[in-house]
């Protein structure tokens, strides 16, 4: 019993170190540097924000070691390691001059073992001031997923037909002080079938939840904060089941703005160098279209009308939204009305909206 109370504080120990160092990385734009020793496979599927991967062992070295290591003894594996790593150690030398220098660091693999206490190590002989996180990513990632599950944040969820300048608004809002969280930014996509035009390609979903974590951890849950009316789903992306639900349940201020302004807000988004990314935009959703409308939209974004297009692909999309209004769990919803297209102007009325509505009492 004695040994394994002694297991469990040592365990407590290195959860509330990690919970420490992770509060700093998420809350604060903290000088120290963060090394991720994992493969770039790992990497790539997601990590903490700002960290710079320098791998001990390639995707295929890693696979080689790690298979002798089940198949055959790990002191075998340690060997190849050995073998492999040897050769590289004046690259990671010449790396932590580069990324390091005369700061310090934290360097952390899968569990916070053997690939990130021995990086540390070497590291620390060469002269550099690092330490090992303890649990690795598996801990940080934990500690995302526990930001992500916080039902404290007080979201107020900004709503509109498509075209509505809904994440220009956001920006607006969040140049005048108050607080957003940008999902569509951060997922490189602006959510419907036209989405992925003039984007980078999107982040793997781990590290979508990652820089989302970040971005939740640094507001003050306490206040409220703005973000988009979305789908389950952006492009590729699912949003976060407890985040997500956290969105469906909260206040919806849902905007309408002339459809004359959304046609022109669309048109400057999507311009004419976009043609063929347009039209192949327009052939995903062609069986809510119909044939004919199809068509003619093809033929009017050839013909650099872009206006009439987007009047066209509106025709589906408000349909797809009234539904989807329609069968909202949000509660309470507010609908606001504008005569115009002027986003700095929306920007205002809606804080002016917040402040007498939300927190001066209302739901």
């Amino acid at each position: 019993m004695a040994k394994s109370s002694e297991k469990d504080n040592d365990l407590m120990d290195e959860n509330n170190d990690a919970t420490k160092i992770f509060d700093d990385i998420l809350n604060k734009d903290i000088e120290t540097r963060i090394i991720d020793v994992r493969s770039p496979s790992e990497f790539a599927k997601g990590h903490v924000l700002g960290a710079k991967n320098i791998p001990l062992l390639s995707d295929e070295e890693r696979a080689e070691v790690g298979t002798l290591y089940k198949r055959v003894h790990p002191a075998k594996a340690f060997d190849r390691g050995l073998e492999l790593v040897g050769p590289k150690m004046h690259s990671y030398i010449e790396f932590a001059r580069e990324h390091i220098g005369e700061g310090s660091a934290y360097v952390y693999c899968w569990r916070g073992g053997k690939r990130s206490q021995s990086m540390s190590w070497l590291f620390n002989m060469a002269g550099f001031k690092t330490s090992a996180i303890p649990g690795g990513y598996k801990a940080y990632r934990k500690h995302i997923s526990a930001t992500l599950q916080n039902e404290k944040f007080r979201l107020l969820v900004l709503g509109g037909k498509t075209g509505s300048g809904k994440t220009v608004i956001l920006k607006e809002l969040q140049a005048k002080g108050e607080q957003i969280i940008d999902l569509e930014g951060r997922a490189n996509h602006k959510g419907s079938a036209f989405g992925w035009i003039g984007e980078e390609d999107q982040p793997a979903v781990e590290h979508f939840e990652n820089m989302l974590g970040h971005d939740l951890a640094k507001l003050d849950s306490s206040k409220i904060i703005w973000i988009e009316n979305e789908s389950r789903m952006i492009g590729k992306i699912p949003i976060q089941a407890d985040f997500w639900n956290t969105i469906k349940d909260s206040p919806l201020v849902n905007i309408e703005i002339p459809t004359s302004a959304r046609v022109a807000h669309l048109s400057n988004i999507y311009d004419s160098d976009n043609k063929e990314d347009l039209i192949a935009a327009f052939d995903k959703i062609k069986k809510r279209l119909g044939g004919l409308n199809l068509q003619v939209a093809k033929d009017e974004v050839r013909a650099n009308n872009l206006g009439k297009a987007a009047e066209i692909a509106l025709s589906y999309y408000d349909k797809s939204y009234t539904k989807l209004l329609d069968n909202s769990e949000a509660d309470p919803i507010y609908r606001l009305n504008f005569a115009h297209g002027n986003f700095v102007q929306i920007a205002d009325d809606l804080i002016k909206f917040r402040i007498d509505n939300i927190d001066n009492g209302a739901k």
